[in-house]
């Protein structure tokens, strides 16, 4: 599945990253905690957090990360879209709170 269905799917906000949209989402991970995300995330995973701040775009290009989904309508900081861009991984935006997104997420990916 790629980055550009489920942004149609949720009624996600993209913020940055345009180039990454056809990334491809091997699974997703929920996580406001970025040494977890480093130790646990795996490639292609879309990743879920409240977090904007711009490490939030280092750990997802360490991580090689598909996208990042912020929640309840937060943005990311303008280092942080920077950062998106020049990584080419999308940051959206979804206004629900991080365990309704969770589940559409799961439930969409579970399709495929």
């Amino acid at each position: 599945m790629k980055i550009t269905d489920i942004v149609s799917a949720l009624n996600l906000t993209v913020v940055s990253g345009e180039n990454g949209l056809n990334n491809e989402v091997t699974g997703g991970y929920v996580s406001d905690l970025l040494s977890d995300v480093i130790g646990n995330a795996r490639e292609g995973n879309i990743w879920i957090t409240l977090q904007t701040h711009q490490n939030v775009a280092a750990v997802a290009t360490l991580k090689d990360i598909s996208a990042v989904i912020i929640v309840k309508g937060a943005m990311p900081e303008e280092e942080t879209i920077k950062k998106s861009n020049e990584g080419n991984i999308p940051f959206l935006s979804a206004n629900e709170d991080t365990f309704t997104i969770a589940g559409r997420l799961y439930e969409l990916i579970k399709k495929e």
